[in-house]
């Protein structure tokens, strides 16, 4: 790869990044969603259980966990994409500035191989028979597909993610005077 070749690479995949700051508006918008329908079903059931005329639902608990796990494991991709998730810094100042950078790039690439086991065995496993067979205890209509579908959809997203990260990352080392930009 030679040198005038690199920066055109850059800004042709710098054209998908509407891409990405689509999908983290719909993951941030579905994430709120799920806040809102946690704090809703939840306040609904408090009130249930000391207000004499408001039954409490007797599904509430098990949905607001499926709620709960959709909402962290979507948020834990929204974290890569603004880089807010913990990291292990302590050493970084006493570094090189380009060693940090190298493990930064080992660090993302490493998450995104989590990603990809994500989406592997969490479609394996929402297609096992304990999912779509299993069912709620309280709603015995609803398959428990659904309690573990956000592992595989959460993968899908944290690929999407550390591949701009990554990007960036590889941005910054043949373009050095560009610096990392998160949204």
């Amino acid at each position: 790869m030679t040198e005038a070749k690199v920066p055109q690479i850059f800004r042709t995949l710098e054209k998908i990044k509407p891409l990405y700051d689509w999908t983290y508006k719909i993951l941030m918008f579905i994430c709120k969603v799920l806040l809102i329908g946690d704090i809703l079903i939840t306040c609904w059931s408090v009130a249930g259980r000391y207000i004499p005329f408001i039954t409490d639902p007797h599904w509430s608990e098990e949905v607001v966990l499926t709620l709960m796990v959709y909402m962290t494991v979507l948020s834990a991709s929204l974290a890569i994409r603004r880089a807010a998730h913990i990291r292990m810094t302590a050493f970084d100042r006493y570094l090189p500035e380009k060693a940090v950078k190298v493990l930064d790039l080992i660090a993302d690439v490493a998450v995104l191989v989590l990603g990809v086991y994500l989406v592997i065995y969490g479609i394996r496993f929402c297609n096992s028979p304990l999912s779509i067979r299993g069912k709620y205890a309280s709603i015995p209509t609803l398959s428990k597909f659904w309690q573990y579908l956000p592992v595989p959809v959460a993968g899908v997203s944290m690929i999407i993610f550390e591949l701009e990260q990554i990007f960036q990352h590889l941005e910054a080392f043949w373009l050095p005077g560009k610096k990392e930009v998160q949204p």
